[in-house]
C-alpha cells in the first residue's frame, strides 16, 4: 500500500512538473547555478565597458534564428555601490532600441541579480553569473531566470570585437552543452554596424 501510494505521488509530481513547464516539447532544465562555473578572482572595475554579442545560446534560443538575428552590444558600467548600469543596444526594425536594468552584486565576486525585479511582470527571479573572461577579448556569461514559474536560462558568449578567434567560438560551443543545450540551441548573429558602432 506504502509503495503504491509512492509511486501515486511520484506520478503525480512529474505530472506537476510537466505542467508547470508548459507544453514545450523537448525543454532542456536549467542547469542549478552550482554546475556553472565563476570567474575566480572577478575584477568588476576591468569588466566594465562595451561589449558585443557575438554567441548567443539557450533553451528558448532556435537555430533557425541563426542569420536573421542581429548582433548587439551590453555595456557595463560600475557604479559606486558596486552594481553595474547594464545597457543593451539592439536594432528593431530600422530604429536603434535600449533596454536599460541594474545588475546587482551577489556574495559570491561575478555573481548578480536583477535590481528592481518588481518592475518586470511576471519576473520571479533573475540571476547573472560571469563564467570566464580575459577582461580585454571575450567573456562567457551565464543567466537564468523565473518568469511566470517557467525557467528559462541562456550563455552569451561577449567579444571586445565583433569577430573572436574559432578557439573561442569552439570553446563557448563546449560550454553550451555541458549545459544540456544541443547545436540547435546556439546561434552566432550576424554582424552589423547600425546601432552599436560609434558608442
Amino acid at each position: 500500500m506504502a509503495l503504491s501510494l509512492l509511486w501515486l505521488g511520484l506520478t503525480l509530481l512529474g505530472a506537476l512538473q510537466t505542467q508547470a513547464q508548459g507544453t514545450i516539447p523537448n525543454w532542456i532544465p536549467a542547469p542549478p547555478l552550482s554546475k556553472v562555473p565563476l570567474q575566480p578572482n572577478f575584477q568588476a572595475d576591468q569588466f566594465q565597458g562595451k561589449w558585443y554579442v557575438v554567441g548567443l545560446a539557450g533553451n528558448a534560443v532556435k537555430k533557425e534564428e541563426q542569420g536573421r538575428f542581429k548582433m548587439y552590444t551590453t555595456t557595463y558600467e560600475l557604479k559606486e555601490d558596486g552594481s553595474y548600469n547594464v545597457v543593451s543596444t539592439l536594432l528593431r526594425g530600422q530604429l536603434c532600441d535600449n533596454w536599460i536594468r541594474t545588475f546587482v552584486p551577489s556574495l559570491q565576486p561575478g555573481q548578480f541579480k536583477l535590481g528592481d525585479i518588481k518592475k518586470y511582470s511576471g519576473l520571479q527571479s533573475y540571476v547573472v553569473r560571469v563564467v570566464s573572461t580575459n577582461y580585454s577579448q571575450f567573456a562567457i556569461v551565464f543567466f537564468k531566470k523565473v518568469s511566470n514559474n517557467q525557467e528559462y536560462f541562456k550563455t552569451t558568449l561577449y567579444g571586445r570585437t565583433k569577430v573572436l578567434s574559432p578557439e573561442l567560438k569552439e570553446n563557448f560551443v563546449r560550454f553550451a552543452k555541458s549545459l544540456g543545450l544541443s547545436d540547435d540551441n546556439i546561434i552566432f548573429p550576424v554582424a552589423i554596424d547600425q546601432c552599436i558602432d560609434g558608442q
